[in-house]
Formats: C-alpha cells, sequence, structure tokens
C-alpha cells in the first residue's frame, strides 16, 4: 500500500514537473528609445490583446507615478489593461508587487535609467517573478533603459575616462565604456539604444571589442526587436538595428594611447522586417 501511494505522488510530481518545464519561452519586445505606436500595438498583441494584464515597472525614470499614467492611458487607447508598480529596493518584493506580477501576462519596462532598475530589481524576488512569467510564455519588453537591461552586459550610459562626450562617444579605447550587470534576459548580446539618432557606434564597438565573445545588437529609435523563443529575432519599426558580431575576428589590439583596434569585425545593417538567428549568427534571408 505504502509502495503504491509513493508511486503515486512520483508520478504527480513527475507530470506537474513535465507541465511547468514543457511551456516555452516567452518573447522579449525591446526598443530602442521613442517607441511608436505600431510596435506598442505588436507588444499588445503579444501580450493577449484585449485580454493581456500588463504591468509597468517604471524604476528608471525621474518621475515614476507620472511615466506610469501616461503609459496606462497609452495602454489604454490600445484596448487593453495596465497597472503599474512604485517600489524600491526595499519594497521590492512586497506580496502586493509579486501578486500582480503572478497574475500579468506581459512586463513592459519605461525609460530612464537603466543602472536605476538593477539597483532595485537584481536579485529580487520580483525579478525572478518576471523570469517567471517569460520562462512560461509571458512577454518582457522595455523602451530606452529598458531595453538596455536585457542583456546581461549592460551598458550603463556613462564614460569613465571621456567624461565630457554627453551624446557622442568620441573615441574607440579600453576601460573607457562602463558597463554593469543587466537582468540577462539575452545572455550572448550587448544591447545599445537610441542608436544611430545619438551617435553611439563607438560605444558599441568599444564594449565588444572588450567582450569579442558577444554580439551587439544596436537599436535605433522608433525601432525595436522582437525576440522568439527560438533565439531569432525580427525587426519592427522605422529606423535600423546594426549588428555587431566580433565572435570570429582576431588581432584585438591597444597602442600606447589606449586605442583599441579589431580585425575581422562583421556589420550587418537590418531594416523593418528583417530577420536575424541569434545563435547561427546569421541573417535569416
Amino acid at each position: 500500500m505504502i509502495k503504491k501511494i509513493f508511486i503515486g505522488l512520483f508520478l504527480t510530481v513527475l507530470l506537474f514537473n513535465s507541465y511547468v518545464y514543457s511551456k516555452e519561452r516567452g518573447k522579449l519586445v525591446i526598443i530602442g528609445g521613442a517607441q511608436v505606436t505600431s510596435i506598442m500595438k505588436k507588444f499588445v498583441e503579444l501580450a493577449g490583446g484585449p485580454k493581456a494584464k500588463i504591468i509597468i515597472i517604471p524604476n528608471a525614470g525621474s518621475d515614476p507615478i507620472e511615466n506610469s499614467l501616461i503609459q496606462v492611458e497609452e495602454f489604454k487607447e490600445l484596448g487593453t489593461y495596465s497597472d503599474y508598480l512604485i517600489f524600491t529596493r526595499e519594497t521590492a518584493d512586497a506580496d502586493s508587487n509579486l501578486k500582480k506580477v503572478d497574475e500579468a501576462t506581459a512586463v513592459f519596462f519605461l525609460g530612464g535609467d537603466q543602472s536605476d532598475l538593477t539597483r532595485d530589481m537584481l536579485g529580487t524576488k520580483l525579478l525572478a517573478k518576471v523570469f517567471d512569467l517569460y520562462n512560461n510564455g509571458g512577454v518582457v519588453g522595455g523602451t530606452s533603459a529598458g531595453a538596455a537591461v536585457m542583456s546581461e552586459v549592460m551598458i550603463t550610459g556613462n564614460e569613465l575616462i571621456n567624461k565630457d562626450s554627453t551624446k557622442s562617444f568620441v573615441t574607440i579605447e579600453r576601460g573607457n565604456v562602463e558597463t554593469k550587470q543587466g537582468f540577462g534576459f539575452l545572455k550572448n548580446v550587448i544591447i545599445d539604444q537610441h542608436f544611430l539618432k545619438r551617435k553611439r557606434h563607438n560605444r558599441t564597438i568599444s564594449s565588444l571589442i572588450e567582450h569579442p565573445d558577444l554580439i551587439g545588437v544596436a537599436i535605433d529609435e522608433s525601432t525595436s526587436i522582437i525576440v522568439y523563443p527560438d533565439d531569432t529575432f525580427e525587426v519592427v519599426g522605422s529606423n535600423q538595428v546594426l549588428v555587431y558580431d566580433p565572435t570570429d575576428s582576431c588581432n584585438i589590439r591597444e597602442d600606447k594611447n589606449g586605442n583599441t583596434g579589431i580585425t575581422g569585425m562583421k556589420l550587418h545593417v537590418l531594416i523593418d522586417g528583417d530577420r536575424f538567428d541569434l545563435k547561427t549568427k546569421r541573417v535569416i534571408e
């Protein structure tokens, strides 16, 4: 009798685990800033359309309540429900926050300073809940700072040497571009944003010379990538996405002034509708 009970419990646990872990990862909607209605419509559609329940996380911004209310209104105009969380690192794991994410179909990170997002969420149960949502078919999106946090190696926006260049990064040199730990929804890339409009080529190239095992995905304003569970992404938006691939490059070097060089780094310039495979590192024809 005891043996039968044990076998029954074992099979129940096995079936439960197969249900939990057989679910497919969800999708990432990563916007380079200045999101446009067509991209947000796509985000809402992926999140469940009129049945979506979207949680907004505004911690990157300087006025989280006002920014959240603006975003709630935009989602309302797109025909779906949304709510927002207001928290600090100390209050991130409040039961009310965790419950809201448990009941959500999507999470959306607003723009601002990505370091504020990681300060408040890295290592929290709240971030773990967002990953649970994503790993069980939910949608995670973000714009600007909310895009930068998607990669594990995160560009903070700060320069450590040339601190006078506010919008244009003027050198390609070692130790200048500050990176920190991001949320890591994408492990094999570095995300950059506002890319063409703010002339951030040097920033991305500098980061990749220091992390040549990663791919740079640089997204311009009013443009996004949608990352699918099979590790491919599609470009959606008005401008371009540049993919820098240093993984087969060689001869990384540095001169006496700290300027860095690299040989054989690939560049792909993608437009709306183009698709890219992050596993094979190739444009999908």
